[in-house]
């Protein structure tokens, strides 16, 4: 009767563990999506960093693409507000759905890892989940407002231009931290030491972007010092985090016309700005990727030197036992 019991109620929590998640993940989306329209520059609808996005990819590596209805419950939530007909609320939310889902399956045509240890899945996510997937959402997205009359004539490909580099900033710059921190093990002990250098290196992150990005001379090349700091020292989380905090902290300036960003159009302005969100983003990712690939190769070199260093006794006696033999069998052979 326990048997049967313990049977039944599996079912029960294994749906309520599952309604749950999606719960979180179209709350997480939600969320997101209000943060990232504080950015938006475009019919206050399409923003050069949308994090929504990388955390439905991430959402559907980590647990599946049945995941997807939390994401097109999210993007509903998201856009309601905006939409200004229900085909185009329709169409829109359609869109955010459609794309991380076609990058997640583009994803495992090349045998993708979550893990993001190999220079090969970083280089795919970049490729294929970011500039190749979002394609279906700026395209989808661009046509319905371009459709219902929501875009002043000449502004559509301004629009959709934002609206691909926003969704693939959010697929490189929050997709990969997500990986990490949900898919990886931690370290129990972390010393006060290693603390203090992260918070010191936030802090200078921060510093130095506001510098660079608010003063009038273009001193947007001084972010790249910390970037690989942090990227060195703390890999995909370190790397990745400060990238996004140099996102966070260049769009405002991007869109009021500051720093490296002054005396252009916005279409120059959004230029600037993900050449730059871009470059910060690929800097972290390859380098992380490539340092923890260095940091395989040397904890595997240590565990077959220690092997080999067990078994060097062993073959050394064994290289002996023949000449032993052969020593003691030289008398009984002689005439």
């Amino acid at each position: 009767m326990l048997a049967l019991r313990c049977s039944a109620s599996d079912p029960l929590g294994h749906h309520a563990d599952r309604i749950l998640r999606l719960a979180a993940v179209a709350a997480a989306y939600y969320a997101a999506g209000r943060c990232g329209l504080l950015l938006e520059v475009v019919r206050g609808q399409v923003t050069p960093l949308w994090p929504p996005t990388g955390i439905a990819v991430a959402a559907l590596l980590l647990w599946g693409l049945r995941m997807w209805p939390a994401i097109a419950l999210g993007a509903v939530l998201v856009n309601w507000p905006f939409g200004p007909s229900l085909w185009a609320l329709v169409g829109i939310s359609a869109g955010n759905t459609l794309a991380p889902v076609c990058a997640v399956l583009l994803l495992r045509q090349v045998r993708f890892s979550p893990t993001l240890t190999a220079l090969r899945d970083t280089l795919s996510l970049v490729f294929l989940g970011a500039l190749t997937g979002m394609l279906v959402s700026a395209t989808v997205g661009t046509a319905v407002l371009a459709g219902t009359g929501a875009l002043r004539p000449g502004r559509t490909w301004a629009t959709w231009s934002v609206w691909w580099t926003g969704d693939a900033m959010g697929v490189l710059l929050v997709t990969p931290l997500l990986l990490v921190l949900f898919g990886s093990s931690w370290p129990r002990r972390i010393p006060v030491a290693r603390w203090a250098e992260a918070a010191a290196l936030v802090a200078a992150t921060a510093a130095v972007t506001l510098l660079a990005t608010r003063t009038s001379l273009n001193l947007s090349f001084l972010v790249f010092p910390f970037l690989i700091w942090a990227a060195y020292r703390f890999q995909i989380v370190g790397g990745v985090a400060c990238a996004l905090l140099v996102s966070v902290l260049a769009v405002p300036a991007a869109a009021a016309g500051t720093g490296p960003f002054a005396g252009h159009d916005v279409a120059t302005r959004m230029l600037v700005l993900q050449a730059l969100n871009g470059s910060a983003a690929l800097t972290s990712l390859v380098l992380a990727t490539v340092v923890a690939e260095r940091n395989r190769g040397h904890a595997q070199l240590a565990r077959v030197h220690l092997q080999l260093s067990e078994l060097l006794p062993q073959l050394t006696l064994f290289k002996g036992l023949p000449r032993v033999r052969q020593a003691e069998a030289s008398p009984k052979d002689a005439p």
